[in-house]
């Protein structure tokens, strides 16, 4: 039998921390590490983790066994296993925007004082699935469920700069520009040009576009896999409500779009 002394000493164990507790916090910063790089070995794992190859050796065998890792014959090197997808695609199915959403749309409307909604795309429009009303909302008209144009809304502007060229034409051919105030956009290639303006800035703003006396900003939510899957936007009465000129709220709004697209498995840089 082994003596003590010749056992490999845990020396970087953190105080009062369990083996098996320190093995599972291990195992994760492996897994992190493959995520982040695509590939390590031994050495490069244990060098960064500061351990012995030894115990990296031990951990990526148990990771293997459970499919999470898994060996690239050509270079020996390690790489994320099928295991991992596995667990991962059962997490969007679980998710619900609405929830994940809730209190992040209740910080912004507190914050501003405003009406904060939820939108996604639905049928070729925007409908409303959830809303936040601010202290200082001078009506409590409620828009969840509502329809509403994507040409003629900061939300619907949102949805239809994520879209590709193709599945855009598709929908403003089918629903066309109608006006609904005198400043709604109608012009096809106007419109084109102010969504390549939203796809850069990372906003869309409408100015009484919609309804008389309202104006709006809103920003896009992503889900895991980097795409649009809907939009926060902040409203208020055009005669006190100025987001670009409103200290913060811009940043603010795209901030909690990240929050949001966050809980929804968004990482940035995909």
């Amino acid at each position: 039998m082994a003596s003590n002394d010749e056992r490999e000493p845990e020396i970087d164990a953190e105080p009062g921390q369990s083996g098996g507790v320190q093995s599972v916090d291990r195992a994760l910063t492996v897994l992190e590490i493959l995520a982040r790089d695509g590939h390590a070995g031994v050495s490069e794992i244990a060098e960064e983790i500061g351990i012995h190859k030894s115990t990296v050796s031990r951990l990526l065998g148990s990771l293997v066994s459970r499919e999470m890792v898994q060996q690239n014959s050509d270079r020996g090197k390690y790489q994320l296993g099928f295991g991992i997808l596995r667990l991962a695609s059962s997490i969007p199915g679980r998710l619900s925007l609405v929830r994940e959403a809730r209190p992040v749309l209740e910080a912004l409307a507190e914050e501003f004082k405003e009406t904060v909604n939820l939108a996604v795309l639905r049928s070729n429009y925007a409908v409303n699935v959830d809303q936040a009303m601010g202290p200082s909302t001078l009506a409590t008209y409620d828009w969840v469920g509502n329809l509403t144009p994507l040409h003629a809304t900061s939300s619907g502007k949102v949805l239809l700069a994520a879209l590709p060229a193709e599945e855009r034409d598709r929908i403003l051919k089918e629903t066309g520009l109608p006006p609904r105030t005198p400043r709604t956009i109608t012009n096809r290639k106007e419109l084109e040009t102010q969504l390549i303006d939203v796809a850069r800035e990372g906003y869309g703003l409408v100015r009484e576009e919609f309804e008389i006396g309202l104006t709006a900003v809103a920003v896009p939510v992503y889900n895991h896999l980097s795409a649009v899957i809907g939009a926060i936007s902040i409203s208020g009465p055009a005669f006190r409500f100025d987001p670009e000129k409103t200290p913060g709220l811009i940043e603010a709004l795209k901030d909690a779009g990240l929050q949001v697209s966050a809980r929804m498995g968004y990482t940035r840089g995909r």
